[in-house]
């Protein structure tokens, strides 16, 4: 059984700084990952559960050329956001304290 402050460290909040609503963000817009500056490549519907959709923003970073992906669910976007680094051909979830677009 966890105790209390491992049970707090597992709660992972993001911070969010939106010009725009996540949906409307499209190829070529640039988002803010901590340090990274990252540009979209595509957004789409990764899996479709009838009253919510999963969603998935392919970036990049120009410099490195680095693959990203940010997931999250329409219908719960400030709780369920996750950040992706794409590792040989396995997405690996990385924390992250502050996301901007």
């Amino acid at each position: 059984m966890k105790n209390k402050s491992e049970k707090l460290e597992e709660i992972n909040e993001i911070e969010i700084s939106s010009s725009k609503p996540i949906s409307q963000l499209k190829k070529g817009d640039k988002v803010k990952v901590d340090s990274l500056a990252l540009e979209i490549d595509s957004q789409y519907i990764l899996l479709d559960h009838g009253s919510t959709k999963e969603m998935a923003i392919e970036l990049f970073d120009q410099k490195t050329d680095k693959d990203y992906q940010i997931r999250y669910f329409s219908d719960n976007i400030e709780n369920s956001i996750e950040f992706y680094e794409l590792s040989e051909i396995i997405y690996n979830k990385k924390p992250i304290k502050k996301i901007e677009w």
